[in-house]
């Protein structure tokens, strides 16, 4: 006796989905490995697109990716648990072609999306998990009101000079930049005819001091974060790095996550952004400046880092010098970034503690 096949089944064949993601709607693009299945629009919910699939294409295999955005992995984790595994990709990262460019829309995205998924042409961003975005966002909301007190005193030495008032030379080059104690009683006792004037700096003086309580608040609380279990191992092996301070090593480890994802040390340089953009033609070979993309505050770090570790390593000190003599010092202190990044990754997967050693 013959069995009967159920023919709605979709057993053993792959759907992929390609979503363009915006705050009131998604384009979607669905595809099997030959033919298109439609394109449509629907409300911004994963439960919506989740019961589509499995609706009309029950017992198959789904894909579904999304350009990273404004609503981060929320959609993706989503997604994995309704049983729809789903990627996240670097809008710069999907292949486009000039037509497409210059014809875009919602559902050229998404047909994009979808069409690079099925040919595997994308490399898709790492998806951490909650507690390290939630970490993550903790240290960088520190980077942040540090750029923002930074930005906050710029404005006022702009304001001083707009108005012709110089700061006394006993407060030296650097009192527009730390604020200190006596600085800031001189700023609150400063002689201005207009009122107006006046009520502008002290705005800005109370507004510099709410922010560096705040300041200080945020560092207790990432130096709390470094001694969780989770980080406290892998913190200390990265504080043992001369030139490495706390905020440099905790940013290091909550923008890393598992350093065992990154396969080589070039993978890293690159996550990071410590490689050089270059241009090719023929036999010619253009070295530029470091590529845009990366963590660029983590970059900042780790080139600070190494200038205070160059006067503390031998082996740097030793490498920095042999740079210099073929390249500028800005430069070389690259190359000295990117040899502490190495050295990173080293102690980290090897779980040990650096040793200052002397390079023959």
């Amino acid at each position: 006796m013959q069995k009967q096949s159920n023919q709605n089944s979709f057993a053993g064949q792959m759907i992929y989905a390609g979503i363009d993601i915006h705050l009131k709607s998604w384009k979607v693009t669905i595809l099997s490995e030959h033919y298109e299945h439609r394109t449509f629009s629907q409300d911004p919910n994963p439960d919506l697109l989740a019961s589509y699939l499995h609706r009309h294409f029950p017992e198959a295999e789904f894909k579904a990716v999304y350009e990273a955005g404004f609503s981060g992995f929320v959609n993706c984790r989503s997604l994995r648990e309704l049983g729809i595994p789903c990627e996240v990709v670097h809008p710069a990262d999907v292949p486009t072609t000039s037509k497409e460019k210059q014809l875009k829309s919602d559902k050229t995205d998404s047909r994009k999306l979808a069409r690079s998924l099925r040919d595997r042409s994308l490399k898709f961003i790492h998806v951490p998990d909650q507690q390290l975005e939630a970490d993550r966002s903790l240290v960088r909301q520190r980077h942040r009101v540090v750029k923002d007190l930074t930005r906050l005193k710029n404005r006022v030495k702009s304001l001083l000079m707009q108005f012709g008032i110089e700061i006394p030379e006993r407060f030296g080059n650097g009192a527009s930049r730390h604020w200190s104690k006596s600085y800031i009683q001189w700023l609150t006792d400063l002689s201005i005819k207009q009122e107006s004037l006046k009520q502008t700096v002290n705005n800005y003086i109370q507004w510099a001091q709410i922010l560096r309580q705040q300041l200080l608040l945020l560092n207790k609380q990432v130096k709390n974060l470094a001694q969780q279990k989770r980080y406290l191992a892998d913190y200390q092996r990265v504080l043992s790095i001369p030139g490495v301070g706390l905020m440099t090593a905790i940013t290091f480890l909550v923008e890393i996550g598992d350093i065992r994802r990154f396969k080589r040390i070039d993978e890293l340089c690159s996550f990071v952004g410590l490689i050089p953009s270059m241009r090719g033609s023929g036999d010619k070979m253009v070295t530029g400046k470091l590529i845009n993309r990366g963590r660029k505050q983590l970059k900042i770090m780790l080139i600070e880092a190494s200038w205070e570790a160059v006067r503390k390593d031998p082996a740097l000190m030793w490498t920095f010098n042999e740079c210099i003599k073929r390249m500028p010092k800005n430069k070389a202190i690259i190359r000295v970034a990117r040899k502490m990044l190495n050295r990173m990754y080293s102690i980290l997967k090897n779980q040990n503690m650096y040793t200052i050693g002397i390079s023959k």
